[in-house]
This record gives structure tokens, C-alpha cells and sequence, in this order.
């Protein structure tokens, strides 16, 4: 206890940063020379922001350290204070080491010098086989980039296996960064489309909308086959259609907004018994054509429902308990969250809405969900077979829309979306084909209290919804 009281005393973070300010090498050197890790470790953590000609060799002697540990700390604060003469040792050290994150830090800190003496080494990091590394050199080579040869060998790179690293090189090298194509402001809300719910075909009433004018699509399309409303004649033939929305939704999305998708494997009963049945992964089959279409991947939110509410697979199994034939109860959903891909960040989206939009639009709750397994119960409606929950819907729209957005679905059913959409003070316009879903939810919003007379909404047949859209406000 005490050895540990006199360690803590003697290496603490004010003691590190007071001898760092004043250059107190022979401080450091002790700690280095009597060889305890854990002394070593502690001071290279708690170093902090160091003086700009503080002596790089404290970390030079380090970097090949037989802990991984201390070599990785040592190369950070390399990178703080790393010299011209440095760079020798470090592309000596990275020649001998193993541990990728080791030799990253290493690229880093040479790619910091920011000088032309750096150049070489961070080209011959281009050649490992770590896509994390080579992004390191990017970055490092990136400040060079007017340097001809630099930019004919980073323009190589545009044909890297690597995906993440073709986007970076394609953006940083040959794309501007334009201005955002929308029109309007980018919390704008165009009148005529605000709080409808259209009678038509979700491609045709899409095709009618502008480009760029919803902020967020929540939606969970007919399962294929699964209900008479939902008859395809194969399941690519299925794909194909929603994958036909899809495309129409990327297109009026905003810049940087989110569409949200609710599926989940469908089984098709078998033909006979000497037949077996058939299931597909519709999200997972869905997705890589989504990702194509341009949007990014955000997240996977699992929908979890009570046990009780599962569909009932494993009855057989149950009773005979034989391994090969189990089957597991089906009790979860998937609802994938994308973003319309931009080269900007969600900061971006953030800032075009005024701070008295943003306040009020926070998730001020507690008790919201902060895993990606939603644990809301399943509901039924006596007119729609295959409705979800309006707290899905809720917190779909909270976590990913403001205050005043238009929330959109293309297969509205009875509106569950436009309900949430009110409740949490967005609008809505929902596309649904049925008149009888739409009739009902017609009805279902006239009779929801707290009402706001300026937040009157239009039931339009398609016929009507294009007369309104050839004048947008």
C-alpha cells in the first residue's frame, strides 16, 4: 500500500506535467533506466500536451521497448515533438515491428513532421497490407499533395482494394466539395406536402415529389408474400420492387438524412410434406442494393418483442427434442437506419436548424433505449394485419428527426408514422394504395385530441395530390 501511495506521489499527473514544462529530461530518464513498465506506462499516458522542442529521444528510446504497450504510448507522444533526425529510427522501428498499431502511431508520427523528408516513408507505408496504416499515410501524404509524384501515387490509389480507402482518395483528390444542391433552406417544409396522406401507388405519388424535401423515411414494406395485399410472382421479382421505392426515396431525401427500414425473414410455408419450407433474409438481402443505391449504413436497431408474441416455430422440438431439427422461436424484427450518403458529417445537418429548434427538439427522457435492442411490444390493428408499434415509431422520429421535419412513409397502412410524427410535433406525409388503411387512419386522426388547428392535414386521392405538387411553396 505504501510502495504504491510513494508511485502514485512521485509519477503523478501534476508531477509529469510540471517536469515536462520545465525539461526535467533527468526526471524521465530515471523512470526509463529503473525499467518498472508500470511506472513507464504511467508517465507516457499522463504526459499530455508537451512544449513543441521537448526532446524527442526520451520517446526514441522507447519505441522498441519489449512492451507493446510502452512502444505504442511512446509513438503518441513521439508524434508531439518528433524531429527531421527522427526519422530514420522511426522507419527502422517500423521495419522490425509487428503490432499494427504500433507501426500506425510510428506512420503518424512521421507523417506530423509535415516536411518533404517525410515523403519517402510514408510512400512505403502505401504498400502495407493494413487498410488502417495506409490511411495513415494518406493523411500524412495528403499535406504534400500539390508534390507531383505524391499525387500521381495517391491517385493509384483510386483502384485500392480497399473501399473505405478508394472513397478517401476519389473525395480528397478528385471530387469539390460543392455546396449543397438543395433549394430551399435545409429545414424547409414544402406546404403542399405537409401533413398529407396520399390514395396512390407509393412509385407514382413518389415520382411527383422534388428532389431533396424529406427529412427522414421511416417505412416497413409488405413482407413478400406474406399477405394477400403482398403477391409477388418470385421473391427477386419482390426485391426488385422495393428496392424501386427505395431508389425514389434516396432521390427526395435531404442531404445527409435518414431512411429507416423495418423487415424481417419471412417463411414460406412448404409444399407438401416431402417438401421443406423456405425462409428469406429479406433486410440482409435488401441491404447491399440499398448501400448501392447511396445511402450509408448507420445502424441496426433489434426490435425485440415479448416472448408470448413470438411466432412459434419450435413446438416440434419441444416435444421431441432432437438435435438437427431445432427451430428458435421468432421474437425480433430488424430496423436498419441509413444516412443519404454526403461528404458532410451529422454536425452539418445539426447546424442548419436554429439553437431554439435543436433545445427543443432534445431527447431530454432517460429512459431511452441506449442499446440497439428495443424492447417495445407488438401491436394489432382490427382493419390492418401487419402494423408496428406507434413507440417504435416514436422513437424512430425522435432519434433522428427535429422538431418541425416532414417524416415520410411509402407504405403508410393506417399511418402509425404520421400518429408518432404528430405526437412529437414533425409532419408527415404518408403514401398508402389501400383505400380502406387509408380511410381508417383518415378517421383515426380526426379523432385524436390536442389537435392543433395549424397542423391540419388533407386526405388526397392521387389525381388531386398532382394538382397541388405542380405549384410547390
Amino acid at each position: 500500500m505504501t510502495k504504491n501511495t510513494d508511485r502514485e506521489k512521485k509519477i503523478s499527473k501534476a508531477k509529469i506535467k510540471e517536469k515536462a514544462g520545465k525539461k526535467d529530461y533527468d526526471f524521465f530518464n530515471d523512470i526509463i533506466q529503473k525499467g518498472d513498465v508500470r511506472d513507464i506506462i504511467t508517465m507516457l499516458s499522463k504526459l499530455g500536451k508537451l512544449p513543441s522542442d521537448f526532446n524527442s529521444d526520451i520517446f526514441l528510446k522507447l519505441i522498441d521497448h519489449d512492451s507493446e504497450k510502452v512502444r505504442l504510448l511512446a509513438a503518441k507522444n513521439l508524434g508531439k515533438v518528433v524531429q527531421k533526425n527522427d526519422l530514420e529510427k522511426i522507419k527502422n522501428s517500423i521495419d522490425n515491428e509487428k503490432n499494427t498499431d504500433v507501426v500506425r502511431e510510428l506512420y503518424s508520427a512521421a507523417g506530423r513532421l509535415k516536411k518533404e523528408g517525410n515523403i519517402p516513408i510514408l510512400m512505403d507505408g502505401l504498400e502495407n497490407k493494413s487498410g488502417k496504416i495506409v490511411m495513415q499515410c494518406i493523411r500524412g501524404l495528403l499535406y504534400h499533395k500539390n508534390n507531383e509524384k505524391v499525387y500521381d501515387r495517391l491517385a493509384k490509389l483510386r483502384n485500392h482494394p480497399n473501399e473505405i480507402i478508394r472513397e478517401i482518395v476519389d473525395r480528397e483528390l478528385f471530387s469539390e466539395y460543392k455546396k449543397s444542391e438543395e433549394k430551399k433552406p435545409h429545414p424547409h417544409v414544402y406546404k403542399e406536402l405537409k401533413n398529407k396522406l396520399v390514395l396512390g401507388d407509393s412509385k407514382e405519388v413518389l415520382k411527383r415529389l422534388p428532389d431533396n424535401c424529406i427529412h427522414l423515411t421511416f417505412t416497413s414494406p409488405p413482407y413478400y408474400n406474406a399477405k394477400d395485399y403482398s403477391v409477388y410472382r418470385s421473391y427477386e421479382e419482390y426485391l426488385e420492387f422495393i428496392i424501386s421505392i427505395v431508389q425514389e426515396v434516396h432521390r427526395v431525401t435531404k442531404e445527409g438524412r435518414f431512411f429507416v427500414l423495418n423487415t424481417s425473414p419471412v417463411l414460406i410455408p412448404r409444399f407438401s410434406r416431402k417438401y421443406s419450407s423456405k425462409r428469406y433474409l429479406i433486410p440482409y438481402d435488401l441491404h447491399p442494393r440499398i448501400i448501392d443505391l447511396g445511402f450509408d449504413f448507420v445502424e441496426e436497431i433489434v426490435w425485440k418483442k415479448p416472448e408470448a408474441s413470438a411466432i412459434h416455430r419450435n413446438g416440434g422440438f419441444y416435444q421431441h427434442r432432437k438435435p438437427l431439427a431445432y427451430k428458435a422461436n421468432h421474437s425480433t424484427e430488424s430496423v436498419v437506419v441509413y444516412r443519404k450518403n454526403t461528404h458532410r458529417l451529422i454536425d452539418w445537418n445539426i447546424k442548419q436548424y436554429s439553437d431554439k429548434i435543436i433545445e427543443k427538439s432534445k431527447v431530454e427522457d432517460d429512459d431511452y433505449f441506449k442499446s440497439n435492442v428495443w424492447e417495445i411490444a407488438p401491436s394489432s390493428s382490427k382493419v390492418h394485419p401487419a402494423v408496428f408499434p406507434t413507440e417504435l415509431a416514436e422513437n424512430v422520429i425522435k432519434f433522428y428527426s427535429m422538431i418541425g421535419d416532414l417524416v415520410m412513409d411509402p407504405f403508410a397502412g393506417t399511418c402509425t408514422v404520421a400518429e408518432a410524427a404528430k405526437n412529437l410535433k414533425r409532419s408527415f406525409f404518408m403514401i398508402e394504395k389501400e383505400k380502406e388503411y387509408l380511410d381508417y387512419a383518415h378517421n383515426e386522426l380526426i379523432d385524436l385530441s390536442k389537435w392543433q388547428k395549424e397542423s391540419s392535414f388533407n386526405y388526397l386521392k392521387f389525381n388531386e395530390f398532382e394538382k397541388k405538387v405542380n405549384n410547390l411553396e
